[in-house]
């Protein structure tokens, strides 16, 4: 039996003095942040020729400030830990050379806050959920959550368009048995189809970014011309926002449903390890790239797979899928704009098709050597 997570994301209702305090805590989670960061900054600068003097220095916690900002100690305590800790996060993802060096939150970064289960102090009782210092909060839980999960954290969250989530995070144990490989897939990443299998199936992603695009052009010139803090901007501001989250509510959804999908009918899953951004700044395909959330989709797959003991398998994006032919394995050059693979040997298919299949092959070599 191994110890697994799973989040339950549920829409929240607060009352107006509920509604302040969460604006308190936001505020507050972000203050705290900031001045460790600030601390953080100025001792990094003083000590950054000397590794063994920075890693003798003590850092800041949220208490430090606590006498000298009393506001402080009107929000939940936990949620100030919780900063320390992503800072200690970011702080460490620095030093091993994977992000920059941690940035200062503004008002326009996302409004949200993680607080942690202590002496049941986060329940869930019949449409409310129990949270420190707010109480009993009114929830639309539209899913149980079975009676074995256990409460661990929740993070609560507020959207561009004033609404509010939480995400409650539950530990289980479960017993995974690993999946006997017998039918594998190979999927080429497609910039309008989203992927294209060995199985010669599409996506066929409805694009609707691309779609929303003429009512949010519309929706953001009038926005353009509100004037500056006024009431009708603030109105126009949260239409925009709620035509955003239309859009990443339909694409997160119907990358659901496609990623549970192959879970459900393939033991193992092969994939190009891509990197996206890279691949949008270099190919000028920005927007068709983002709109496809081909990282999300990758990241669904693998915790639907591997929730069944099935397995995601990623090859290296070096892999010549495209140039190479998936009948005789003669290697060619290809042009962006050529969408049919010729080969000497006389087979002809689908780009995008022939790639998938090589990407099945190359995976079906790896699983065979582990």
């Amino acid at each position: 039996m191994t110890k697994q997570n799973k989040a339950f994301k549920f829409r929240l209702f607060p009352n107006e003095n509920q509604e302040v305090l969460l604006a308190k805590t936001f505020g507050c989670v972000r203050f705290a942040y900031n001045k460790m960061l600030a601390e953080r900054k100025e001792t990094y600068e003083k000590f950054k020729d000397d590794k063994e003097g920075l890693k003798e220095q003590k850092f800041p916690t949220p208490a430090k400030y606590k006498d000298e900002f009393p506001f402080l100690k009107e929000v939940d305590s936990l949620a100030l830990a919780n900063a320390q800790i992503n800072l200690q996060n970011a702080y460490k993802n620095f030093f091993e050379g994977n992000t920059e060096f941690p940035k200062f939150k503004n008002r326009k970064s996302k409004q949200s806050y993680t607080t942690n289960r202590v002496n049941g102090n986060i329940e869930l009782k019949e449409g409310h959920i129990k949270l420190p210092k707010l109480k009993l909060v009114k929830i639309k839980q539209h899913r149980e959550i079975p009676d074995h999960y256990k409460l661990k954290s929740c993070t609560i969250s507020k959207t561009k368009s004033g609404k509010y989530y939480v995400s409650v995070l539950t530990e289980y144990k479960k017993d995974i048995k690993p999946s006997k490989i017998e039918h594998v897939v190979g999927l080429d990443f497609a910039m309008s189809e989203l992927y294209v299998s060995s199985e010669n199936t599409k996506a066929n992603y409805p694009r609707y970014y691309r779609v929303m695009s003429e009512k949010l052009a519309k929706a953001q010139r009038i926005l353009s011309k509100r004037k500056k803090g006024s009431a009708r901007r603030n109105k126009q501001r949260i239409v925009v926002a709620k035509l955003h989250e239309k859009v990443a509510n339909q694409r997160m959804n119907f990358l659901h449903h496609k990623s549970k999908e192959l879970a459900s009918n393939f033991d193992a899953v092969v994939i190009e390890d891509l990197h996206m951004k890279g691949m949008s700044q270099a190919l000028h395909f920005g927007k068709s790239v983002h709109d496809n959330g081909w990282g999300m989709f990758t990241t669904f797959l693998e915790y639907k797979l591997k929730e069944q003991g099935k397995q995601l398998v990623k090859i290296d994006k070096w892999f010549p899928s495209t140039k190479k032919c998936s009948c005789c394995g003669v290697e060619k050059p290809m042009s962006l704009s050529e969408r049919t693979y010729r080969c000497s040997c006389g087979y002809v298919a689908d780009r995008d098709y022939n790639s998938a299949i090589n990407i099945k092959k190359e995976g079906l070599r790896l699983l065979a050597l582990s």
